[in-house]
């Protein structure tokens, strides 16, 4: 079930009212419903995706139990040989359905074997398997490192695994954060859920308008790169990289504005990233719930940033090269993961990976020169990634930007006339994006209301509030599937 589709406009006020209105008197009941309605928002793809998330939970939920008990005993041997047995099977599940093939069929090309079609599985992906296995993990390691206690609601954390508007594709919430709310009762907060509303539109806005647009864009021209010149490339690639964020912080967005709806408060994924001064503030604002998974349970225990600069670069390597290959099994998503930790390097050596911490161009309306050319630039090397992330393999990746050095000029009919009218949606959707974040991006997203007087006046908020709803009904594309559902 898409968040922009028929069938949840209809889901989620259904859920709202029973939510509130019937199940809100006993908090077992009203979390059992939260389930109930997760496991129908999940099924609706495939109702055996349910068997797997089911099993995971259960795994997890008894592993944190068994934990719980071998540490008060102080066997600490057992609570660790049980932790890792659930983090193998966790990854190995993992394996199966998302890698297993693909390393079936890299074996066989890497030794020339060509009659392998018998060894493959061919399972149909679960959708957001690699979200909910790497929330289910984060609960039983925190459990092992006492930073929360086991629960014995098996109700509560079902509901924490499979919470329906963050389930499919983030932000990956740690136990610590969001198991508690489930152990609690919630109240409905008037103010809370307007502001959840107004990230919910601003999500809209930046999947339909800006995300879905841009896709055919983008599909266009990497479809048909071999025949198109280097500027008509060069659109293609600025195309993908605003895709990718407006459909995975578009789908941020509108997951955390729907949490508030029911009383949850989720982490903040993205901090308008494409402002970043360098590449390493760039990754402290994309995907915010993933990095800060992979810098605590992977790179803080490989030793972080201690050591020599030559340790702090292996640790750094390996976390991109893990964040690459976790988005999916292509050599593709590897390099795109290298690329990264290769331009990082030079901010390692230098000592600068932590320069720019706070707030950007603070207390000034525009960025001075220099940090508009240090955006610019990161911008630039960000879009250089985002080709080597969209191509079909890594040859296609080095053709596409070997491409866009060729000197032919743009021809406007290669495009086709069918990109047209996305095209120009698509680059005013970009223009309001860029103009409405970069004057909140003191916020925590696009329609907060913590901004100038003006801004706070009713007459002046409903305006906004039409002209996107108006901007979403004018400029909307052929729906798209979120991107990071295959993640």
């Amino acid at each position: 079930m898409l968040f922009n589709s028929f069938e949840f406009a209809l889901f989620l006020p259904a859920v709202f009212l029973l939510y509130w209105f019937v199940f809100n008197r006993n908090l077992r009941v009203q979390n059992l419903f939260v389930v109930g309605a997760s496991y129908l928002f999940y099924g609706w793809w495939d109702w055996r995706f349910l068997l797997l998330i089911a099993f995971t939970s259960l795994c997890s939920y008894a592993s944190g139990l068994i934990i719980g008990h071998y540490r008060q005993q102080g066997k600490r041997r057992w609570a660790r040989a049980v932790n890792a047995g659930n983090i193998l099977l966790n990854l190995a599940i993992l394996g199966l359905f998302k890698y297993y093939d693909f390393f079936v069929a890299s074996f066989a090309e890497l030794f020339g074997i060509t009659d392998y079609d018998s060894l493959l599985l061919r399972i149909i992906l679960p959708v957001g398997i690699s979200f909910y296995t790497f929330q289910a993990l984060s609960y039983s390691i925190d459990v092992y490192r006492e930073k929360l206690p086991p629960t014995r609601d098996i109700v509560a954390f079902f509901a924490f695994i499979s919470f329906f508007p963050q389930l499919v594709a983030g932000p990956i919430e740690r136990a610590t954060n969001l198991l508690p709310q489930f152990l609690r009762p919630r109240t409905f907060d008037t103010a809370q859920a307007v502001d959840g509303l107004r990230q919910a539109l601003w999500g809209f806005f930046k999947k339909i308008v800006v995300a879905d647009n841009c896709a055919i864009l983008a599909n266009s021209i990497f479809e048909n790169f071999e025949n198109l010149s280097g500027g008509a490339l060069i659109i293609g690639a600025v195309a993908f990289s605003f895709q990718i964020y407006g459909d995975f912080s578009g789908y941020s967005d509108i997951a955390i504005g729907i949490s508030r709806l029911f009383g949850f408060s989720l982490m903040r994924n993205f901090h308008y990233p494409y402002f970043s001064r360098d590449i390493a503030e760039f990754w402290r604002r994309w995907h915010i719930s993933l990095t800060t998974w992979f810098r605590d349970y992977i790179y803080i225990p490989l030793g972080g940033s201690r050591g020599s600069k030559g340790m702090v670069f292996r640790n750094t390597l390996i976390i991109f090269l893990v964040s690459g290959f976790w988005h999916g099994a292509n050599w593709t998503f590897v390099a795109w993961g290298a690329y990264h930790a290769l331009l990082f390097l030079p901010l390692i050596l230098s000592g600068r990976n932590r320069r720019y911490t706070g707030e950007i161009a603070a207390g000034r309306i525009l960025p001075s020169a220099k940090d508009a050319c240090r955006m610019a630039g990161t911008f630039s090397l960000a879009v250089v990634g985002w080709i080597i992330f969209r191509a079909e393999t890594i040859g296609d990746a080095w053709l596409y930007i070997r491409r866009i050095f060729s000197p032919a000029i743009l021809n406007r009919v290669a495009l086709g006339s069918s990109c047209e009218s996305p095209g120009i949606h698509a680059a005013i959707g970009v223009v309001i994006l860029l103009a409405v974040e970069w004057f909140q991006r003191a916020r925590e997203h696009g329609l907060q209301l913590t901004g100038p007087a003006h801004i706070r006046r009713r007459s002046v908020r409903y305006a906004i509030y039409y002209l996107l709803i108006l901007g979403i009904y004018i400029m909307h594309a052929q729906q798209q599937t979120f991107i990071y559902f295959q993640f």
